[in-house]
């Protein structure tokens, strides 16, 4: 297959699915080997960057998903008349800070951070699909660990969560420990905004 016939059954595949796809499953059904088709990807996402178009081709973790392009997002949401999802409160952003930055971990783990009960936040969280349960752990009652999830990537508008800006350092001439938590509510509010 010609290389315009494989960018083309790439974007063709990935217009289609609606969601991420991995290279490697692009590879088996283009009957071209995993290498190739991750050569192809990132051809084709750094074209789709360097023009004026209005979709994008963006990488979470390992998969590939083709998405709208940001500045449009108003326009989209006047023709399909879409109300803006309603900002994360306060807590929810503590919440999602302390799992993304310390993943995976359990709910006890959270409430000894925050020092209140976060079933609820949790809950909406699920629920809005930016974290997930990632399993149990081996011990007395199996409690559940979450983490973040691949529309926390799309979201935050970053590949993976090493991406995420880095915590600041904890002098140990800072009297209250709250001073680093606001900063790392801070980090994700500040991503939330580039939104």
């Amino acid at each position: 297959m010609e290389t315009e016939n494989i960018n083309g059954a790439i974007e063709a595949i990935l217009f289609a699915n609606g969601s991420s796809v991995e290279p490697a499953r692009i590879a088996i059904a283009l009957k071209i080997t995993e290498s190739e088709a991750r050569e192809h990807l990132d051809e084709l996402k750094n074209e789709y960057e360097n023009s004026d178009r209005g979709i994008t081709i963006i990488k979470l973790k390992d998969s590939y998903q083709m998405v709208s392009v940001k500045k449009f997002a108003p326009e989209i949401r006047t023709v399909m008349d879409l109300r803006r999802n309603t900002p994360l409160s306060q807590a929810a952003l503590e919440v999602l800070a302390v799992i993304a930055y310390n993943q995976p971990v359990t709910k006890s783990f959270v409430e000894q951070i925050r020092g209140v009960d976060c079933s609820g936040v949790i809950g909406s969280l699920t629920s809005k699909d930016l974290i997930e349960e990632k399993g149990r752990l081996e011990l007395p009652g199996r409690p559940l660990i979450y983490g973040t999830t691949e529309n926390f990537l799309r979201c935050f508008n970053v590949s993976s969560i090493e991406e995420l800006p880095p915590l600041p350092e904890d002098n140990e001439d800072e009297e209250e420990s709250g001073d680093v938590q606001m900063t790392v509510e801070e980090v994700i509010e500040e991503a939330v905004k580039g939104e």
